[in-house]
């Protein structure tokens, strides 16, 4: 007879290595919360509400980007709601902005589309400042200019002008950047 332990459902993940690898420690983290997120809500992958609701957590100079606490708090709310009923109709579907035709790339399993071309694009905002990786102003950006996302819509329920807010966020990330 075996001694069965319970079994704990999993997320599939991408390919953590290369993928984290990527990553700054910052946004290791906020990949890290938003993972759990995921799956504590019961989504097979992480989508872009996920990883905002992270990069709000966690960075405080993204919390500083949206300049004051009532716009703040506006967003923090609809994303808790989220988790207690708001996204459920997002719940079993995969997040596709439209941004990238949606590819089955094994690599990015348990990522949503709109999620991997968000980090892909904040990579790729780091590489023309010349930093090696994306901070969390980056992917705030990113997450921002996707006008078809689910953190812009998140955003817009919340009264907050997702262009404004991604201008906001590259602005503050060109003023913390060393003058060369």
């Amino acid at each position: 007879m075996q001694n069965r332990t319970p079994r704990i459902p999993e997320q599939p993940a991408p390919n953590r290595a290369d993928l984290d690898a990527r990553f700054s420690v910052e946004l290791a983290s906020v990949v890290t919360g938003a993972r759990r997120r995921a799956l504590r809500d019961g989504d097979r992958q992480i989508d872009t509400a996920h990883l905002l609701h992270s990069l709000i957590e966690s960075d405080p100079a993204v919390r500083d980007a949206f300049d004051g606490g009532p716009r703040l708090a506006k967003v923090l709310g609809y994303l808790v709601q989220r988790s207690i009923g708001y996204g459920l109709r997002w719940q079993g579907s995969v997040e596709d902005s439209g941004a990238v035709p949606v590819v089955r790339d094994t690599a990015a399993e348990g990522w949503s589309p709109s999620a991997v071309t968000a980090m892909e694009e904040a990579g790729r905002r780091a590489a023309l400042r010349g930093e090696p990786r994306p901070g969390g102003l980056d992917l705030l950006a990113a997450l921002a200019a996707d006008k078809e996302c689910r953190a812009v819509e998140v955003l817009a329920r919340a009264g907050v002008d997702a262009a404004w807010l991604a201008d906001r966020a590259a602005e503050l990330t060109a003023e913390a950047s060393p003058q060369v």
